[in-house]
């Protein structure tokens, strides 16, 4: 009986832990790049993955980028405001399943995957 217990807890704490949502996140960066991505798990009041763009009205290039978790009621909304005589526009676009809002930055060179290509033309095992 004490087993049974144990498994039912067990099967509890996966299907709980196995709910959350995961979203791709980005520190702000400019000129739409972000300058380090990862991945996070949303915690119990965030229901929402979000792209969200900072725009500064004093330059077109003032633009900063987001990506996380977030909470769905600020979801899919523009907000403005100004912050030392500086006006900004905030928007948030958002979704519901895991890694919906963009991928990674980390890509691949174009000169690696070519350099992979040749390596691979011209090893001995290729033939």
């Amino acid at each position: 009986m004490k087993n049974l217990q144990w498994i039912c807890a067990a099967l509890m704490a996966l299907f709980i832990t196995g709910e959350s949502l995961t979203c791709n996140t980005c520190t702000p960066g400019f000129g739409l790049k972000c300058w380090f991505s990862s991945t996070e798990t949303c915690n119990n009041t965030q229901f929402s993955c979000y792209m969200g763009t900072v725009d500064f009205n004093i330059s077109k290039w003032m633009t900063l980028n987001n990506q996380g978790c977030v909470s769905s009621t600020l979801c899919n909304q523009t907000e403005k405001g100004s912050l030392l005589g500086i006006t900004y526009t905030i928007k948030r676009n958002c979704c519901t399943t895991d890694q919906c809002n963009g991928a990674s930055s980390a890509h691949l060179p174009l000169a690696a995957a070519l350099g992979a290509a040749v390596a691979a033309v011209w090893s001995p095992w290729a033939f």
